[in-house]
């Protein structure tokens, strides 16, 4: 593990991305329907199990002002900063888990339909966008801004911000100091289709990152992260039939306080399914990677979507080249990942 890892200081970080802050973002970001994002994770849940080890939480509030700070620091641009804030404004607790509940693993964007209305049904928030001169529908998409998202292999402000963290989180992939190096590095260039993406001005810094993007993906791509979400979709999914919470607590709630919440029900009612899927969630260790479901195991066999970056690298008025064309290394990193799959199976017993 990286020394500084467990050191590892938001503040800091986000001075890494912007080191001119925008004050205009504070407004936005008191806001309570950003405050709420405070209380989600990132890591989807994996924060909650000993499965795995998360060094520190990571919250969907950080990611959004990190994504916002990356694209005003390349781009100086109100609008285009405030659709990266609010990119994640509909994500519910434990983020991504609500696509395995909706049958979304593949693409996981089932929940992002509900942006523009949130963004519409906040007063304050409509409110502030007319102060400062910008219509909802510029910032209820951040998908039509290249800088802040685009479409697998580019690098975009959404890419580029929840690897540094996520790496650093989840296996100590990342120190701060090695963030600075490689963010020192980030600039704005013409991709293949003329359109401005994020990307490198050093190759050793290009191939550092789609290696680190690579190794994490992989973690991502494994039975024990899918067994993980899965079965916090099956413990939220059944915690609502139970009528225990309902689907907007996943949207008013902290994830520490759900948890806090289903510990208590599943002590009330130590005999239940609820019970059953918590327990095993809560004190599982090891994933059992196989080619057929187990007796008296909790088994899942999905596919879900491969994270994974080639990103550009030249400068400013240059022609630019995608990583995996300069690097072989990189090319063997990235066609490894794509060609990978874990056992058909991940089982975890059930804890009784």
């Amino acid at each position: 593990m990286n020394t500084d890892i467990q050191s590892f200081c938001v503040k800091d970080y986000h001075s890494i991305l912007c080191d001119d802050y925008p004050d205009f973002l504070d407004d936005y970001i008191e806001l309570p329907v950003m405050q709420r994002l405070g209380g989600v994770g990132l890591l989807c849940g994996t924060d909650w199990t000993p499965l795995f080890n998360n060094r520190f939480f990571y919250s969907r509030l950080d990611h959004s002002i990190g994504a916002a700070l990356i694209v005003w620091n390349f781009t100086h641009n109100k609008t285009q900063t405030l659709a990266a804030l609010f990119h994640d404004i509909a994500t519910p607790a434990f983020s991504h888990v609500t696509d395995f509940r909706n049958g979304d693993a593949l693409k996981q964007e089932s929940t992002e339909s509900l942006t523009s209305r949130i963004i519409n049904d906040d007063v304050v928030l409509s409110g502030l966008l007319f102060k400062h001169g910008i219509y909802k529908y510029e910032v209820d998409n951040y998908h039509k801004y290249p800088i802040a998202d685009n479409d697998i292999p580019g690098l975009s402000a959404d890419r580029l911000e929840y690897m540094y963290p996520s790496g650093a989180a989840l296996s100590g992939e990342w120190s701060l100091s090695e963030i600075q190096r490689n963010y020192s590095c980030i600039c704005v260039l013409k991709n293949e289709h003329d359109l401005p993406e994020l990307g490198f001005t050093d190759l050793d810094a290009a191939e550092t990152y789609t290696r680190k993007f690579c190794n994490i993906s992989m973690l991502l791509q494994q039975n024990e992260d899918k067994v993980a979400m899965q079965l916090m979709a099956d413990i939220l999914s059944c915690a609502v039939k139970c009528g225990y919470v309902d689907e907007n607590d996943f949207y008013m709630m902290p994830e520490e306080e759900l948890i806090t919440r289903f510990e208590d029900y599943a002590d009330m009612h130590s005999d239940s399914e609820f019970s059953r899927l918590f327990r095993t969630f809560r004190t599982m260790k090891k994933v059992e990677h196989t080619n057929f479901p187990l007796e008296n195991a909790y088994c899942v066999s999905i596919d879900v979507k491969k994270r994974f970056v080639d990103p550009l690298v030249g400068g400013p008025g240059k022609n630019c080249q995608r990583v995996s064309t300069l690097s072989r290394d990189v090319f063997n990193c990235i066609r490894n990942f794509v060609s990978y799959n874990d056992s058909k199976y991940g089982c975890v017993r059930y804890a009784f």
